[in-house]
Formats: structure tokens, sequence, C-alpha cells
């Protein structure tokens, strides 16, 4: 079997896991989805393959929460006002940067996120509108060269208090406008090509069964805790791309490139072992559909 067919039957694997966590949880299909990919295939490759998937993937989510829609609104608007300086600078790099410091930097620019995403960091913001659209330019150029933009959105969001709905409400708009955005964005540079289109046959059909299994499972199992775990199988991939990345830019020895990754892994199980502790800690409540809810949020 060549390397392109492994790559082709991975992306396929991973696409399938992470539409079933983006089915449970609103978001993450990228961000578990990316990682894996660029081991086999470069952004400019990869990207536009993947935005052409979230755009129906982000639409749907909008239409399932439309009733959050007004509220959801009102919170995503700064976010909004960012995106799009931001996604035309990340568009411009997918174009020129090279490949592999390309990777480098998503990697870096990504673990930092996730490792707070896996340690359940939560602190409000105050002066939200500021905040929003810095995270809204940040976040269009993170998606414009990665497609990634669920972590950062969840941590800025959740943060902030929204109640679930409003929660998928607001991230569902958010990234419904970015991957139109960007959609436009790439045909105006010439990005798409005939190797990204082929990618979708291994990815949508992982997505057309991966999205109803998540919504699926996640009725049988504690949303934070699926959340949580997800986020640390993402940490580590993160990890491995980010020395695999160090390795071919020779910016570290292979052994030193390796103990970074070991690292990480070591940091993530910490957070793990503190969140199941802390779980176990807590005082035991009767299994009402009340307190059920109250939990899943």
């Amino acid at each position: 079997m060549s390397h392109s067919d492994i790559g082709e039957l991975v992306l396929f694997s991973i696409a399938l896991v992470a539409a079933a966590v983006n089915g449970a949880i609103g978001y993450g299909f990228s961000s578990l989805t990316v990682p894996v990919a660029l081991l086999y295939f470069p952004n400019r490759l990869l990207t536009p393959a993947l935005v052409m998937i979230e755009l129906v993937i982000n639409s749907g989510v909008v239409y399932l929460n439309r009733a959050s829609f007004s509220a959801a609104r009102r919170r995503a608007t700064p976010i909004l006002l960012g995106l799009a300086p931001g996604i035309l600078i990340g568009s411009l790099m997918l174009s020129r940067v090279d490949s592999g410091w390309l990777k480098f930097c998503t990697y870096t620019v990504l673990l930092p996120i996730v490792l707070l995403q896996a340690g359940g960091f939560r602190r409000p913001i105050q002066a939200e509108t500021t905040a929003g659209f810095t995270l809204g330019a940040g976040v269009g150029a993170l998606y414009a060269t990665t497609t990634i933009s669920g972590p950062p959105l969840a941590m800025m969001l959740k943060n902030q208090g929204l109640e679930k709905e409003h929660f998928r409400g607001a991230i569902g708009v958010v990234r419904v406008a970015e991957t139109t955005l960007t959609a436009i964005s790439y045909g105006w540079l010439g990005l798409y090509s005939a190797d990204s289109f082929h990618l979708l046959l291994y990815i949508a059909p992982a997505v057309l069964i991966g999205l109803p299994l998540g919504a699926f499972i996640i009725k049988f199992m504690p949303v934070e805790t699926f959340r949580r775990v997800c986020m640390s199988f993402d940490a580590w991939v993160i990890g491995f791309g980010l020395a695999r990345a160090i390795i071919k830019l020779d910016l570290l020895k292979p052994r030193n490139a390796y103990e970074l990754w070991i690292g990480v892994i070591l940091f993530d199980l910490c957070l793990l072992v503190r969140y199941f502790a802390a779980r176990r800690a807590a005082p035991i409540e009767p299994e009402t559909p009340v307190y059920r809810k109250i939990v899943n949020e």
C-alpha cells in the first residue's frame, strides 16, 4: 500500500471520529482531523477540501439551533466583525508560506489552546466587545490556514457563560460566516484544485456517518467528560505533529523533539487525573432529569 493510499485511509478514519465528536458537542471536526491529516497532506491541499465540508456542517448546526439565533447573534457580532481581515491574512499565508513552516506554526498555535481546553480553563472577560473583535481576527487567520477555530471559540464563549443552546447557536453563526468568507477568499486566490476535490471522496462519507453517530453516543455519557477526553487525544496528536515538524525543519534533534511530545502527554495526563479526581470528590446527587441536564451543560 502506497503512502498516498495510507493517507487516504487515515483521512477517512480520522474524519469519521472527528465528525462523531462534532455531532456530539457541536465542534471539534477540524481540530481533530487537521493534526492527523497534516502528517500526510500539506495545508494547501487539505484546507480547501475541509472548508467545503465545514460549510455544510456549520450550516446544519445553525439550522438545528435556529431558535436561539437572535440571542446568539448579539454575542457573536464582535467576533464576526473581526473575521474578514483575519481570513484575508490567513488566506495569503496559505498561498505563500512554506508548507513545513506552516505546519509548525499550526501545531504551535493549537497546542496551548487545546491544553487550556483540556484543563477546563475558564476566566470570564469583562471587555467582551474588544476581546471578541481581537479573537475574531485571530480565529479568521487560524481558520483560513487550518480550518480550525472550534477550540478558541469554545473557550471564549464558555468563559462568558453562554447556555448550551446559545453556545451552539453562537458558534454555528460564527463558523458559517468564516467558512463562507474563507471559501470566497480561496476562490479569489485560486487555491482550489482537483486534488483537493479528490479528498472530498474520503471526507464526505465519513461526515455523513459520523455526525448522527456522535449525536447518538452523547446521550449515554456526560458531555464534559467526553469533551475532555477528546481534547486530550487532540493534544497528544498535536504534540506528535509538532515533534515531526520540528524534526523536518531541523530545529531540534529527533530525541529532543520526541521528549517534547512525551512532556505534552505527561502534562495532559496530569490534567485528566485532576479532572477525574475532582469528579469523584464532588457530592453525589440523584440522577434526576433536571440534574442530568445541568451536568451535561
